[in-house]
């Protein structure tokens, strides 16, 4: 054989793939060649949203969609009052729908007033809210200025705990974990995190250890209170407290039970559960019972369609004991990167699920946040996916149909090429993936959130001593009326 010839055969071989390869590139989708790689470990993408995206048609075009908003865009958007109070009309374009957090801005009023009473929100999110981050600094915001101390509801475990600064928590891997993202039929009711845990190694123990954080207003881990479902046996569970231990009873008996580890504040503790394998276990709540709290319910891979599937009386028996004010839906992260921009899907979907918040949670105000701008390369260019305005758009449109408060998160941040400027700026405010934010950008977007909402509630102040003003001056003019009647009577009567 000639060696030298099947060299060149052989390299020329390679040549011609590369080529091929160069050239096959400018023609696929700029999307299949990313500017970084993406992680997959951890990497979860719910059930549902894989179910949607199979059965629904993406063949619409985005032509009439688009015209529609267009057409829609600078209409007025009137609103019917509540208790008196009625915003400023909006339009399509600008929607903030603050008449709808009315009952939200009321609580936080009287918060205000009554500084011994409290208020809360549950905050939903996906990977953007992973360890903590932004929902962190909407709480910190919120207990600044109305009080409160403590993280809320903490789940037993989280792919996130390790990067987690509010509180830190460790715990066995014996757990038996079930999730609103890969499981349609849980053992037991999903908990109102979406998740629901089970210690179900009868040889060793299973535990959960938490200590809390170190910024301000999560020092310590207040009024630790155990969440548990109903269950046919019941089981124990040890608290370690320092060098103390404490024995406690599990009796599942209520579609949601709570046991209480200290009536005080705490450092930390660890908890053995013992012959407790059958009892689903959701969580633990730490809050000084006043001012505000915020529960991080985030989890990676989440469009926020599984939230559909809450049972409605386990949740109302949530609802008994940590009564919600506002609860948050913020995703989108997940749902741009199935090569369409014909959302009306996912519109049908998630309206499904705040529907299913309304149902649970009687009388709460809901609050949609858009997602964020993303980037993606297209002529070895980063810009601004082009599908992240038409998924704003059908979160917008679903946050008006059912009647919830909106955050344009992708125009409070810059709107389009933004992400691409917090990944370059210095310090940087995004991570590499252009995706993702950085603590210090979560920081801003927390600050962000906060403000649009603290904007709503200011205005409603106004709006609410207006109608008490308008409420004096009738009940004086209804005052003069009857005094003029009675001297008119008494004269008569002379």
């Amino acid at each position: 054989m000639n060696t030298k010839s099947y060299f060149f055969q052989s390299f020329a071989i390679v040549a011609l793939a590369f080529i091929a390869f160069i050239g096959f590139k400018q023609i696929l989708p700029d999307k299949i060649f990313s500017e970084s790689k993406m992680n997959s470990k951890n990497v979860l993408i719910d059930s549902l949203l894989l179910e949607a995206v199979a059965k629904d048609s993406l063949n619409e075009t985005t032509d009439s969609i688009d015209a529609i908003d267009d057409a829609q865009g600078k209409e007025k958007i009137t609103f019917d009052a509540t208790e008196g109070i009625e915003f400023p009309a909006e339009t399509f374009d600008n929607y903030k729908g603050y008449q709808y957090l009315i009952s939200f801005y009321e609580k936080l009023y009287q918060l205000e007033k009554n500084p011994e009473s409290h208020v809360r929100i549950a905050y939903y999110g996906d990977s953007m809210t992973d360890g903590d981050l932004i929902v962190q600094d909407v709480r910190s915001n919120y207990q600044e200025r109305f009080g409160g101390n403590g993280v809320g509801f903490v789940s037993i475990t989280s792919e996130s705990a390790a990067s987690r600064g509010s509180i830190k928590s460790v715990y066995s891997k014996n757990w038996k974990t079930q999730s609103y993202l890969n499981v349609k039929k849980p053992i037991s009711p999903f908990g109102v995190n979406g998740h629901v845990f089970f210690a179900n190694d009868i040889k060793n123990i299973t535990w959960v250890q938490y200590e809390a954080g170190t910024a301000k207003n999560v020092a310590t881990l207040d009024n630790p209170t155990l969440f548990y479902g109903r269950a046919s046996k019941k089981g124990k569970v040890n608290f370690i407290i320092g060098k103390d231990t404490i024995h406690k009873n599990l009796v599942p008996n209520n579609l949601i039970n709570t046991l209480k580890v200290s009536s005080g504040s705490l450092k930390a503790f660890k908890a053995n559960f013992v012959n407790a394998d059958s009892i689903p276990i959701y969580g633990f709540n730490f809050d000084n019972g006043k001012g505000v709290h915020v529960d991080n319910f985030s989890q990676r891979g989440n469009s926020g369609l599984p939230i559909s599937m809450f049972n409605t009386n386990v949740m109302q028996s949530f609802n008994n004991s940590l009564k919600y004010d506002l609860i948050i839906l913020h995703y989108g992260t997940n749902v741009l990167n199935y090569g369409t921009k014909n959302y009306s899907w996912y519109e049908r979907g998630m309206t499904k699920a705040v529907d299913k918040i309304k149902e649970s949670f009687p009388g709460v105000s809901i609050l949609i946040i858009s997602t964020a701008d993303k980037s993606t390369k297209y002529d070895l260019e980063m810009k601004s996916d082009s599908a992240v305005v038409p998924l704003m758009k059908a979160q917008k449109k679903y946050a008006l149909d059912t009647e919830s408060g909106f955050v344009n998160l992708y125009t409070l941040m810059g709107g389009d090429g933004s992400m691409v400027k917090w990944v370059d700026e210095t310090p940087a405010r995004a991570n590499k993936d252009y995706t993702h934010f950085n603590q210090r950008g979560a920081k801003a977007i927390g600050k962000l959130v906060y403000d649009q909402l603290n904007k709503g509630y200011e205005e409603y102040k106004k709006l609410r001593e207006k109608r008490e003003v308008a409420s004096t001056k009738q009940r004086a003019a209804r005052k003069i009326n009857t005094d003029s009647v009675s001297v008119k009577n008494d004269t008569v009567n002379e």
